[in-house]
């Protein structure tokens, strides 16, 4: 029964863009550690919980969002010069560029702090503070204890597996009623993907003091 309410959770954040992020609250519990899973319950706390990951998404996300913005709109405001100076083939080749440009910087720039917002999300569930979303010095401490070469190589593997789901739900989703029945959306998979992530880092490097007497996921 609670794999369906969190379908229809799912369904629900979809369908709103998450303005209704009820399912990101549960993932909250869920990374906090409790054992067993917790329960569906205390919906405000829920709504609330929910709210607070999607201002940690959004504030990691700026740097990504400003640099899009600015080249981005550089780009745009070169084609539109471009085309007030009669089309310019040299003018447009160069706001192409520049709009090119500033999609794959954002994408580095996104694969860069979705990492880093990973571990403030765990530090949040685990500490119930929001402050500690952005404890900055803590985070990239803990990030840095393992060796980068290792969390490269584990994006890597995470990439790939988040490219196959995708292909799969694609394909399931093309089958009439028992794709909308039986796929969840892909941020449903990104809640449980962080987990794996944090063991991992657990297992190369000690937790903080204040953490280890109540691992998270062990």
């Amino acid at each position: 029964m609670q794999w369906v309410i969190l379908a229809v959770l799912s369904l629900v954040q979809a369908l709103t863009l998450s303005l209704i992020p009820l399912l990101s609250g549960y993932s909250v519990r869920v990374l906090s550690g409790k054992k067993p899973a917790p329960e569906i319950d205390d919906w405000v706390g829920l709504f609330v919980d929910g709210w607070k990951l999607n201002i940690i998404t959004l504030v990691y996300m700026l740097p990504a969002i400003i640099v899009f913005l600015v080249l981005g709109g550089l780009g745009a405001v070169g084609l539109l010069a471009s085309e007030a100076a009669g089309g310019d083939p040299a003018a447009a080749g160069a706001a192409v560029l520049s709009l090119i440009g500033g999609f794959l910087l954002a994408a580095i720039v996104t694969i860069i702090m979705s990492f880093i917002a990973l571990f403030a999300t765990m530090r949040f569930a685990h500490k119930g503070s929001l402050g500690e979303a952005f404890n900055f010095s803590a985070i990239l401490g803990h990030i840095g204890k393992p060796g980068w070469g290792t969390w490269i190589i584990s994006v890597i593997v995470l990439i790939v597996i988040a490219f196959v789901y995708g292909f799969v739900v694609g394909i399931v989703n093309m089958i009439p009623f028992l794709g909308f029945n039986i796929s969840l959306p892909q941020r449903s998979v990104h809640h449980l993907l962080r987990p794996l992530i944090w063991r991992r880092s657990t297992k190369t490097c000690p937790l903080p003091r204040n953490i280890q007497n109540n691992p998270p996921f062990v």
